[in-house]
This record gives C-alpha cells, structure tokens and sequence, in this order.
C-alpha cells in the first residue's frame, strides 16, 4: 500500500460566479511559478477555457476534481500524484463556494484542503470582512485558509478591506483591477489562451501587482491519502484515432486523452479548418469548441468535408460532441444570421442564441454503458432525428441532451468524461462491433472508481 503524501494546498474559491477566481488562481501558479516552485493546478467542475489560462500560468497540465463527474477516487489519485511532484497545489472552484451538489465547498472538506476565499472588492470597505467572515463560518466544519481581496483600487483601499477581517482571518494580499490583469471573455467563458497574444505579459503583471501587496508564504501542508491503483485494460490496443484540435475544436479533457492513450489508442490530431484530408485512422473524434467563429473557413474547407463523410460511409466508428455535432449538421448560422453549410451527416440545422441554451452535468445510458459529462451551449437545434437516449441531471439542472446515432456515428451536446466509463468510450471507438460490445457495462449502472489509475500524470 502506497503512503500518504503532503503538499501546501488552497482551494480557490468565491461567494459567485464572475468574481475573478481564474484571474486569481492564475497569479498565485504563475508568482509561485517564478519563485522557482512547482506548481499544479486543478479545476473543480467541467471546464475547459479555465485550464487552459491555468496551464499557461503554471507550465503543468490542468486537470478536472469533481465529487460527481471526475468520481472521489479519480480525484483523490491525481491529487495524490500531484503531492508526489508539486511544492504547491491549486484548486480553482466553481460558481459560488458553497453552490451546486456537489459543491466547491464538498470537495474542500472532503479532502481537507483549505478555502482561499477571493472577493471582488469593487465599491467595497468594511463589508469586505463581514463576506469574509460568512464564507469562513457558515459550515463550521469546512478547513477554511483565508481571504483574498481582487479588483482593488489603490493601496488605501486594499488597507481598507484587510482591516475589516476578524476573527484571526487571514489576509493573502489584494489584486488590482488594472485591465492589463483582467482576463477577456467571450460567451462561454474565457477567451481561449491560444488567442491571447499578450497572456504571459497579463500573468505576470497580475503576479507581481499580487506579490506586492502580500507574504507569499505557503499555506500549510495538506495530507492526501494514497488511492488504490488500477491499471487501465488495453481495450484500445493498435486502434488509430483521429482528434480534431484547432481553433474551432479545442474542449478535450486532458485526462480524456490519456485515458486512450493508457487504453492502447494511438492519437493523431488534425485541423478541420486547415487541413485537406484526414489523417489515417481508425476511428474519429470531434471534440467541442468554437465552430460558430469559423463556421465560414469550415464551410469553404470541402474536401475536408467530403473526407469526413467518406469516413462515416466506410462505417467507421465517429464520435462528435457539442460544437463535433454542430459541425456534422447541414448547416450552422451565427449570432448575426450568417449561415454556413457543413458535413451534412446529420439533418438539422442549429442556430446560435445570445443567451445560453443549457447548462447541467449530464448522466447518459447509451447502449455501451452508462457515460458521465456536462453540457454548456449557446446553440439552438432542429432536427427530425430521434435520440437513442437523453442525458438526466443529477441536480435537477436544465439538459436532457438527445444523443443521436447513424451507424457508427454518435453525435450529442454533451461533452463526455471518458473516465467515467473507459469501456463504453473503448466500445464507442472500436472499429469493430463484436469488440465494441465484448465487456458488458456495470449493471448497477455506476460509474467506474479511479478509472484513470495508472496513467500517465503529463501529457506526452
């Protein structure tokens, strides 16, 4: 049995949503990170346009820790593993600490990491301490760091806001809200890092204004108990696939793609957008992202498009999720009503909304076994087709997402965590049927513990 490890942890978190977590989280990985420390950082809850700020941040890969999504016994091996290499590990929170079942607040005490609780302090003095003070005491029981102040003003201001806390609460510094810190958005989050030209200038900027105006001491050490390790089965061994990875499809779980690779699969990426033909390959994913800015360039981009249907016609397995399947339909308009025509694998149209369309975690039973992910879009879909299943929230959350099949092609909104379920996406990607459906999945319908054991803790 493998001993326990330490490591200084913080979990990062906020009284709401739009407070400045990912700004924050990101100075404190990029100012330890030119101290000279190893720095990894983790997100709570689905996300991909955060980790990809936080891995620049940090120069470490970014991975998901989620009670429900990622499993406890996935999340406690990679925190585990974390504690092996890292002189500090970051956890950056989702909406408001104590929101959503489970919530940031559940994982924190669950592991034993403590709350860094950031404020925005915009048009705030003393209340500052009675936020800090209700965050730090409404579960008594929930290991509780201190508190960091962001968009402050001027030095008199941060003074302001650190003299109101009480009760021996801890004051970890103030960041400022000059713009070249803040981090742009565009509507699903983030601006991704790849667009951001001056993104380390903003990091560093924003670790120095925090070093200025804070000890950047290490929290206290965290205890994180070794997992059971369980290798992952080479259900994948020798199966070529293809990933989509540009500018319009970029939302892949890093743990996802390990999990392939630790599953046999040999992984080829390629750009919708640029390129002529499609690499060889046995099977083929569309991943998520931003097909909507680039629906155009996607369009013109047709032998690329013959190509993908050529795979399809050759039935070849072809998994596509949320911006994959808006790719796969006859066409897609944007927020300004230009329309493009895509594949045309599947028929229907989708329309892109100014306000969000859906938001939830996601539990789909397919055929293979049963699939945990998220859904988050701003799309709207038309389509005569009838699903093969819809997704169910565990929270009650707007979702039940429709998953679509034709052939080997499965198509839906819901970005999957292939860990939840290794068999099923084995199947999902096997180019051969009697293989895809040789392990029957678990009929008790839960998701598989520590299904990541055993992979790699980088990326290759």
């Amino acid at each position: 049995m493998s001993q326990p490890r330490h490591c200084p942890a913080v979990l990062i978190a906020a009284p709401a949503s739009g407070q400045g977590k990912t700004t924050v989280t990101a100075a404190l990985a990029r100012l330890h990170r030119n101290q000279g420390r190893k720095v990894r950082v983790f997100k709570c809850g689905p996300d991909f346009l955060d980790p990809m700020i936080l891995e620049r941040a940090s120069g470490a890969p970014v991975y998901q820790l989620d009670m429900w999504m990622v499993g406890e016994q996935e999340s406690r091996r990679l925190l585990w593993e974390a504690a092996g290499e890292a002189d500090l590990i970051l956890i950056e929170g989702v909406m408001g600490l104590f929101d959503g079942t489970p919530s940031s607040a559940d994982l924190a005490r669950h592991f034993g990491v403590p709350v860094l609780g950031v404020i925005d302090g915009t048009a705030m003095a003393q209340t500052f301490g009675a936020l800090a003070l209700g965050l730090a005491r409404y579960q008594p029981d929930l290991p509780f760091a201190g508190v960091l102040a962001n968009r402050v003003g001027t030095v008199r201001h941060a003074q302001l806001l650190e003299g109101s806390l009480t009760e021996g609460l801890r004051w970890y510094g103030a960041l400022s809200r000059e713009t070249g810190i803040e981090l742009p958005s565009r509507h699903l989050g983030l601006v991704q890092a790849s667009e951001l030209n001056d993104l380390d200038l903003r990091l560093d900027a924003a670790a120095d204004s925090l070093a200025s105006s804070c000890d950047v001491a290490l929290p206290p050490a965290v205890e994180f108990a070794a997992p059971e390790m369980i290798a992952a089965e080479p259900l994948l061994a020798g199966v070529r696939i293809a990933v989509a990875r540009d500018e319009a499809f970029a939302f892949t779980y890093g743990a996802s793609l390990d999990l392939l690779r630790a599953m046999g699969a040999e992984l080829t990426f390629f750009s919708p957008i640029r390129d002529s033909e499609l690499p060889e390959a046995d099977s083929l994913y569309l991943p998520g992202g931003y097909p909507e800015l680039h629906h155009v360039a996607l369009s013109q981009n047709t032998s690329m498009l013959t190509a993908i249907r050529a795979h399809h016609a050759a039935g070849k397995p072809l998994l596509a999720e949320c911006g994959g399947m808006l790719y796969l339909l006859d066409s897609l308009t944007d927020v300004e009503g230009t329309r493009a025509e895509l594949v045309g694998l599947l028929a229907g149209d989708a329309v892109m909304q100014k306000r969000l369309a859906a938001l939830a975690l996601q539990a789909v039973e397919l055929p293979e076994g049963l699939l945990r992910g998220h859904t988050y879009h701003h799309s709207l879909t038309s389509t005569d087709l009838e699903p093969i299943a819809r997704g169910l929230s565990p929270n009650g959350g707007r979702g039940a997402e429709a998953v679509y099949r034709e052939g080997r092609m499965t198509a839906s909104y819901v970005h999957f965590y292939f860990p939840s379920n290794p068999s099923a996406i084995a199947a999902l990607f096997l180019p051969d049927l009697e293989d895809a459906f040789a392990s029957k999945p678990d009929p008790t319908g839960e998701c598989n513990s520590n299904v990541g054991a055993g992979l790699p803790a980088k990326r290759p």
